[in-house]
C-alpha cells in the first residue's frame, strides 16, 4: 500500500505551527509497511484541497489528512473529502452526544457550530476522539479502492486516534510484518558512525539500516520484513549485534530512551549521589537530570554559580584561581566540580564553565570555549570543549556532552 500525508491549515503555511503530525504518521506507517510517497501542506481552501486529493490519489491508495475538523467555517477537510468521493453528509447522533458530554465535563454547553463536527460522509467509519471534540473518519471509494482518512490537527488528539483506531484498521491490510529497532548513538557523528559500519550498510537488503542525524546524537533504525513479528525480530538480532560490536559504548540505548534516563539509571543502580555546579549551562544539566522520575534517590543539589563571587562563596573556588586563570579555565572547572561534591556531600560533582556568546570572547578564549569538570569519589577530570553556533546551541551541546561523559565514566 502506498500513502500520502496531507496536513491542512493555513497556520502551517504561515509557520505559526510546526508540522509534527507528518513526522509521527510517517514513522507509524513505516512500521505498518506502508510506503509514504509524499507529504503535502495545503491551506484551508476548497479548490486547492480538492486538487490535492485528486493529485495524491492519482499516485497512491491512501491519503491521511490532519487538521480542518473543527467547528468553524474554515474547517473544511471532512466536507471536501466527502465532496471528492461524491458522498452526502449525514448527522451522527452518537458523535453529537459524545461532543456534548465533552463540554458537560467542563461545565459548558457546546455551541451550535459544534454540531458541524457531528456530520459525516455517508457510510464513513467514524473514529472516536477521546482527547477532544472533533471525531475523525475513514472514507472509502470501494470501486476504485481509494481511501481518505481524516484526523484532527492537535497532536494529542491525532496520535491517540491513530493508535486506537487507525493503526488497528490499517494493520489488517498488510501482507507482511515490519519490525523496527532503533539504536541511539552519542559521541560520534552520523558520518563517522556510518563509516564504521560501511560494509554492513552497503550489503543491506532485509533487514535494512537507516542512519539519522539528530540534534546531538545519531540513530540507526534497523527494519526487517517477515511473515511474523517473531521472525522479523530474529532477523534484526545479528545485525544489531554487528553494529553494537563496531560502535561499542557509543551506543547508549535503544528505542525512545533519552541520555538522561540512561545516566539516571546508572546512578541509581550504582547508588552514587550527584550534584552539579553550572555556569554557562545555567541549570540545563540539572534540568535534564531531573527529567527522570526517581532521580531524587541520587540527585542532591544543583547550583547555578554564574558570577565569580558565587563560585567563591558557594563552591569554595579560590580567588587566586579566578584572578590567575579566569572563570573559564581548567583550574576553575576543577575547583567547581570538587567544591560542589564537597559542599553537597555527594559521590559525584559536575561543573560547567564557558563562553556561550554571542559576545565576551577573546582571541585567547573565543566564544564556544567550555571547560567541564567531573569529580567522582575524589578523582577529578576536566575536559576542554570548543563549539560553534548560537548561545543556545553551545549550552545544549555542552549539556549533551557532559551527560554522555558521566555515562561513559560510570560504565
Amino acid at each position: 500500500m502506498k500513502a500520502e500525508i496531507v496536513a491542512v491549515g493555513t497556520e502551517l503555511l504561515l509557520g505559526d505551527i510546526v508540522n509534527t503530525n507528518a513526522q509521527y504518521l510517517s514513522r507509524e506507517l513505516a512500521a505498518l509497511g506502508i510506503s509514504v510517497y509524499r507529504q503535502t501542506v495545503v491551506g484551508d481552501n476548497e479548490e486547492r484541497l480538492l486538487a490535492t486529493f485528486k493529485d495524491a490519489l492519482s499516485r497512491c491508495d491512501l491519503v491521511i489528512t490532519t487538521g480542518g475538523l473543527g467547528p468553524t467555517d474554515d474547517d473544511i477537510t471532512k466536507e471536501i473529502a466527502a465532496k471528492f468521493f461524491n458522498k452526502e453528509l449525514v448527522f451522527h447522533e452518537e458523535s453529537w452526544e459524545l461532543i456534548k458530554g465533552y463540554f458537560n465535563k467542563m461545565e459548558k454547553e457546546p455551541g451550535e457550530n459544534n454540531r458541524k463536527q457531528a456530520y459525516f460522509p455517508k457510510d464513513a467509519i467514524i473514529l472516536k476522539n477521546n482527547n477532544g471534540t472533533a471525531p475523525g473518519a475513514i472514507l472509502k471509494d470501494e470501486e476504485n479502492n481509494k481511501t481518505i482518512i481524516v484526523l484532527p490537527g492537535p497532536p494529542a488528539e491525532m496520535e491517540r486516534m491513530f493508535k486506537e483506531s487507525v493503526f488497528p484498521y490499517l494493520k489488517r491490510f498488510r501482507s507482511s510484518v515490519f519490525v523496527s529497532k532503533v539504536l541511539r548513538i552519542a559521541g560520534i557523528g552520523e558520518s563517522e558512525a556510518a563509516d564504521k559500519i560501511k560494509d554492513i550498510l552497503q550489503g543491506q537488503t532485509n533487514p535494512t539500516i537507516a542512519p539519522y542525524a539528530k540534534q546531538f546524537d545519531t540513530t540507526f533504525r534497523i527494519t526487517a520484513s517477515a511473515e511474523s513479528e517473531e521472525k522479523a525480530e530474529e532477523m534484526i538480532k545479528p545485525v544489531e549485534k554487528q553494529i553494537r560490536d563496531r560502535l561499542g559504548e557509543n551506543v547508549y540505548g535503544e528505542g525512545e530512551v533519552t541520555m538522561e534516563e540512561v545516566v539516571a539509571k546508572l546512578l541509581i543502580d550504582k547508588n552514587l549521589t550527584i550534584s552539579v555546579a553550572e555556569s554557562c549551562t545555567g541549570g540545563l544539566l540539572a534540568s535534564r537530570l531531573i527529567n527522570y522520575p526517581g532521580i531524587s534517590q541520587v540527585f542532591v543539589e544543583g547550583a547555578v554559580t554564574y558570577s565569580n563571587e558565587a563560585k567563591m562563596r558557594r563552591l569554595g573556588v579560590k580567588e587566586s584561581t579566578l584572578e590567575k586563570y579566569g572563570a573559564v579555565s581548567e583550574e576553575t572547572a576543577r575547583e567547581m566540580a570538587e567544591g560542589i561534591a564537597r559542599e553537597a556531600g555527594t559521590d559525584i560533582g559536575v561543573s560547567t564553565t564557558g563562553i556561550a556568546g554571542p559576545g565576551g570572547g577573546t582571541e585567547e578564549k573565543p566564544v564556544g570555549l567550555v571547560y567541564a569538570g567531573l569529580c567522582i569519589n575524589g578523582v577529578t577530570k576536566v575536559k576542554k570543549l570548543n563549539y560553534n553556533g548560537s548561545r543556545e546551541r553551545i549550552r545544549n551541546r555542552t549539556t549533551a556532552f557532559v551527560l554522555d561523559w558521566i555515562r561513559r565514566e560510570l560504565l
